[in-house]
């Protein structure tokens, strides 16, 4: 994938989630967005699925540069399959119906199609015999592999995890990452922003650090984990690998 970021900003009630971003990456298959918190990983991310809009500067992704109208960002959402921390999965609905309802509402595919496509998503991540429980009946591992599931039903062109284990226990964590492994080895377009170091490193080509909303360092995984040029990477990556 090719990525292109040039002087964005963005703030929330006065205060600078980003504060002129740039970036280039012109040829990425897995790229780790990483840092402490409130760099503006997330912020960063939803910009680049289009779930966000920005202040100024400009996003290109793929060479298309994102447009901020309404109907510009949903016909781009339309595109990225995104899987969330806390998985918004809709609570009132299935595992089943969590997959139907976009395929059908958003993308058009008719019910009978959506359904199959739907199981079969479900029947690739185990979660067949789960297809007719709410969230509320299915673990945290289990509803964030419905979410990926779901992400990965419309066909998209780009999948963006946000902390995508941020809410799991050890061994479901472990469960979930596994699975995100696996997308990567297919050859998947990958945005991830994640605190486990050791993941991010293995699963991406591309890692880019920001802090207080700027872009400190980015470069090729093998470069920026192994022989970061700046001081705060390297400070930060002392501090988190140390236990």
């Amino acid at each position: 994938m090719k990525l292109s970021i040039h002087s964005v900003t963005r703030s929330f009630s006065g205060q600078a989630a980003l504060n002129g971003v740039t970036l280039k990456i012109e040829d990425a298959h897995g790229i780790v967005l990483i840092g402490p918190s409130g760099s503006g990983k997330s912020t960063l991310l939803r910009i680049i699925g289009g779930l966000e809009t920005i202040d100024s500067g400009f996003v290109e992704v793929n060479g298309r540069r994102l447009a901020q109208s309404e109907a510009g960002l949903l016909e781009h959402r339309r595109s990225i399959g995104t899987v969330f921390q806390s998985f918004n999965l809709f609570p009132h609905l299935t595992a089943l119906a969590n997959l139907t309802l976009p395929l059908e509402k958003v993308h058009g595919v008719p019910a009978a199609e959506a359904r199959d496509i739907a199981r079969s998503h479900l029947a690739r991540f185990r979660l067949e015999t789960h297809a007719h429980k709410k969230p509320a009946e299915l673990s945290g591992g289990q509803r964030q592999r419905v979410a990926i599931a779901r992400a990965l039903s419309i066909k998209p062109k780009l999948l963006l995890f946000d902390e995508p284990t941020s809410a799991l226990d050890p061994e479901m964590t472990a469960e979930v990452l596994d699975v995100i492994e696996e997308l990567r080895s297919e050859g998947r377009d990958l945005i991830v922003v994640t605190h486990h170091m050791a993941f991010a490193r293995r699963i991406s080509d591309h890692a880019v650090f920001l802090a207080e909303g700027r872009v400190v360092e980015s470069g090729s995984s093998e470069t920026l984990f192994g022989a970061a040029a700046e001081p705060q990477t390297r400070e930060f990556f002392a501090k988190v690998l140390k236990y």
